[in-house]
């Protein structure tokens, strides 16, 4: 990958992480002040909608942490971007143009993902199951 494509996938990888950065909608309270009483039919909504933020959030730390990571790559082994971590193959171009924070091939990710759900359903365990 030249220098130009380098500087094209650091791109991207920031204006996602500052589309990341910019704050979700807030949970309504379901009360103005503390003294307020709560109406009790509304409280299982509230905590379903303080779940949905709280996983959002924790989705959206997680992806954060995965782009910083990639520009860390880029900065930092510019050469090693964009190469599988697992079979050290070119990932696809249109695979980084879509998710430029991945670091698996589109086999070594099935094979992945399909030793974890092998793994979930108490299937057999394979060599390869034992790879990072």
């Amino acid at each position: 990958m030249d220098q130009k494509d380098l500087e094209y996938f650091r791109l991207l990888l920031l204006a996602r992480r500052e589309a990341l950065m910019d704050a979700p909608p807030p949970v309504e309270p379901l009360r103005d002040a503390p003294t307020d009483k709560v109406d009790e039919d509304l409280q299982p909504l509230a905590e379903m909608n303080q779940m949905i933020a709280s996983n959002r959030n924790k989705a959206r730390l997680g992806s954060i942490r995965l782009i910083e990571e990639a520009i860390e790559r880029i900065d930092e082994e510019p050469d090693e971007y964009g190469l599988c971590l697992s079979c050290e193959e070119p990932i696809m171009r249109r695979r980084l143009e879509l998710m430029p924070w991945v670091t698996l091939c589109v086999d070594c990710q099935s094979r992945q993902e399909q030793a974890q759900a092998n793994r979930a359903a108490g299937g057999r365990r394979h060599i390869t199951d034992y790879e990072d």
